[in-house]
This record gives C-alpha cells, structure tokens and sequence, in this order.
C-alpha cells in the first residue's frame, strides 16, 4: 500500500500539469471565436480551490503543495464552465 501513496505523491504533480494545459488550450480555443464574451468564473473559482485544496490536503496529511494545485485546477475548470451573466444598467431604469 505504500508503495502506491508513493506513486501518487509522485505522479499527482504531472497530471495536475497536463491537466491545467489542456483547460488553457482549451480556453484559448474559446477566444478565437468573435462572439461577445461576457466572462466566467475562473479567478473565483481559482481562488475556493485553493483553499479548499489546502484544507483538504493538510487534514488527510498528504503534501499540502499538492493540494493547493490540485484544488486550484478543479477550481479553475468549474469556474470556466458557469458563465457570467451580463447586466446592463440602461435597463434597470
């Protein structure tokens, strides 16, 4: 069993890597289509991961590097898929 802790502790890094490329790849692609944009929650998202991440990974004493970049990367990909509704004052009055 520890010899599989050991693998994940060594291969979490990587993928954590791989995956954060594929989320800007993808979000690159996304821009490249000249449609108003009116934003997303990846910042925020970014933001609760890593604290999340941080406590998660500090009371299951596993490295807390690793959760902080894990949890800012699922942070991330949930922030980028929930949209920003756009709110014009003109219509308010």
């Amino acid at each position: 069993m520890e010899t599989v802790f050991d693998f994940l502790r060594a291969a979490l890094p990587w993928i954590a890597v791989g995956l954060l490329l594929a989320v800007l790849c993808a979000r690159e692609a996304g821009k490249k289509k000249k449609e108003e944009q009116t934003g997303d929650y990846g910042t925020e998202g970014m933001c609760l991961g890593m604290c999340f991440g941080t406590a998660i990974g500090t009371s299951l004493g596993n490295n807390t590097g690793i959760g902080i970049s894990l949890g800012m990367l699922i942070g991330l990909a949930i922030g980028t898929c929930i949209k920003k509704e756009r709110q014009d004052n003109d219509q308010k009055e």
